[in-house]
């Protein structure tokens, strides 16, 4: 018997009960594992939205449309009369108002009028009922794909696009499409630890038949990979499935290839902000799942960000980090409750826990001057990222002093594995400074706000790659962005080879050997040691920036 899926309006955690966290109270559904896949039971807790996008209404049942009455008919016809006049008069400018939700004036229009042509000129983009189509013009990432009657079939890995009665000529020609949905096309060795999708037309008579039908169409990626390093994770694969989806307005389900469940515990908050349905194991669930359309691949715009010139709404990385804010707010706030009542626990226990005394009456004293001194909530807070391995700050107990000296109100956090996301997010998001050595953690600056400071420490011979890939995308993200690149006696490595040793005179011409001796030679092997006066130029420059906004934002909401 054929199922329709409700959209559901609810946002999916998946508990992890291996933390050794205390039991929560949660209403709970377990799913049931599919017969003939793996025995897994997931565990689900929902948050309800009520009524959200897509016009879903209570209890995820699409709300019931109102009758149609002659007042609504008139003013259409009214809108219909105004639209002709506009469209004949500027064209131009009436198609970029319809493609924009930006608003704004002329600038707005001539962006949205520009993107509405080059998504019409991409390949694919006027794709038809009955047809299937792959775009492999991008050098990082191919993307299929097929409308119509589309069935998954997981037993044979591949999506079945059922060929309609009228036929397509031209679509018909193309019989079969093969793509591995990950972000690193030119990269053919983690390409080839891919699992690989098949997109085959199919006669109505040969095609599976449906279990599961959904009414929304389906996003197909890889959680393989480099998934397990937090920068891959977002730049390969959570920031390109914004990219995707993000103007499908949650109704989309996501289909996992290489599905783990560790993933959609770190991830759960931001998937569930993108995609209003529980996502889809492509191998343990042998069902056959039906839908309009199947989109093969992600598109990736470059090194964490979003560029707004390739997005159908203009949406930049300023948007997915308000996702960001969306997403974890609700987390957040429910982990505050624990804490207070936490807190209250511990304020009865020890009050029970305090010996019985006998009262003795003392004379009031009054309490003395207080000395005019800068208030804490004064003193910007900076969040020194700390590592272990490599790249460790040797000094860093120096620098956090140092830091305190300058003015900051200092905290240091290190991420483990298993520290849960929406934690780190929280710490980042109330700082007004982050320090940190270049590497993988530093991925973490889209948790700050724009407007805030990012300082990466630079090891040698690593200038082009942190400034690629974090220095200008968090400058695009309006974060003010400081590289303090090390001397060589700053560096571990300085104690290794002698003075005048290419290592550490000339780490770009090392670097020409291969990455092999790059990682080796100075990712791997090396750490820091500040030179506190000239880092203090660094962190004195930054508070007098920080200091200096918040005193022309409390001049702005004076005034």
């Amino acid at each position: 018997m054929v199922q329709q899926q409700q959209q559901q309006q609810h946002r999916i955690y998946i508990l992890q009960f291996r933390k050794g966290e205390q039991d929560q109270e949660v209403a709970c559904k377990v799913s049931t594992p599919p017969k003939a896949g793996a025995g897994r039971r997931v565990m689900y807790y929902y948050h309800d939205y009520g009524g959200g996008a897509g016009g879903a209404g209570k209890n995820g049942k699409a709300a019931q449309p109102r009758a149609f009455s002659m007042r609504r008919f008139f003013g259409l016809l009214l809108l219909s009369f105004v639209s002709v006049g506009t469209l004949f008069v500027a064209p131009v400018s009436f198609f970029s108002f319809v493609h924009s939700d930006e608003g704004g004036g002329g600038a707005a229009a001539a962006a949205a009028a520009r993107r509405a042509v080059e998504v019409a000129a991409a390949p694919c983009s006027g794709l038809g009922n009955d047809s299937l189509c792959c775009d492999r013009t991008s050098t990082r990432a191919d993307i299929c794909f097929a409308r119509g009657d589309v069935r998954m079939h997981s037993a044979s890995a591949s999506f079945q696009l059922v060929s309609s009665s009228s036929g397509n000529a031209t679509a018909a020609a193309v019989e079969e499409e093969r793509i591995r949905p990950y972000t690193r096309k030119w990269e053919a060795n983690v390409m080839a630890t891919i699992d690989e999708v098949r997109l085959r037309r199919v006669p109505a008579g040969g095609a599976a038949r449906c279990d599961v039908v959904h009414d929304v169409p389906a996003v197909v990626f890889s959680t393989g990979g480099y998934t397990g390093n937090v920068y891959h994770e977002f730049n390969d694969g959570i920031l390109p499935l914004f990219v995707t989806s993000n103007h499908l307005r949650r109704r989309v389900v996501f289909v996992i290839l290489e599905y783990h469940d560790w993933w959609m515990t770190k991830y759960g908050d931001v998937v569930s902000r993108l995609s209003a349905f529980p996502p889809i194991d492509f191998t343990a669930d042998r069902r056959v799942h039906c839908f309009p359309e199947v989109i093969a691949g992600l598109r990736i715009h470059g090194e964490l960000t979003v560029d707004p010139e390739k997005t159908p709404e203009g949406k930049s990385i300023r948007h997915f980090r308000t996702l960001l804010d969306d997403a974890y707010r609700g987390r957040i706030q429910y982990l505050e409750r624990l804490e207070r009542r936490a807190a209250r626990s511990r304020k009865r226990r020890a009050a029970a826990a305090k010996p019985t005394t006998t009262s003795i009456a003392l004379p009031i004293m009054a309490p003395p001057a207080k000395q005019a001194s800068p208030s804490p909530p004064d003193r910007p807070r900076l969040v020194i990222v700390s590592r272990t391995g490599s790249r460790v700050i040797e000094n860093e107990a120096d620098v956090a002093a140092l830091a305190a000296d300058v003015g900051f109100d200092v905290r240091v956090v290190r991420p483990e594995r298993t520290t849960e996301l929406c934690k780190i997010y929280r710490e980042l998001n109330a700082s007004d400074a982050m320090v940190g050595v270049h590497g993988a953690a530093m991925t973490h600056f889209l948790f700050m706000r724009p407007g805030k400071v990012f300082v990466q420490v630079v090891p040698l011979g690593t200038d082009w790659a942190a400034g690629a890939y974090y220095g200008e995308p968090a400058a695009r993200l309006g974060l003010r962005y400081v590289g303090y690149k090390i001397l060589p006696e700053e560096s571990s490595l300085s104690r290794e080879y002698p003075t005048g040793d290419p290592v550490l005179t000339d780490p770009a011409g090392v670097g020409k050997r291969g990455w092999d001796v790059t990682k080796k030679v100075y990712l791997d092997r090396q750490n820091v040691r500040l030179d506190l006066p000239r880092f203090r130029e660094v962190l004195v420059g930054a508070h007098r920036y920080l200091v200096a906004g918040k005193r022309r934002r409390r001049q702005r909401e004076s005034q």
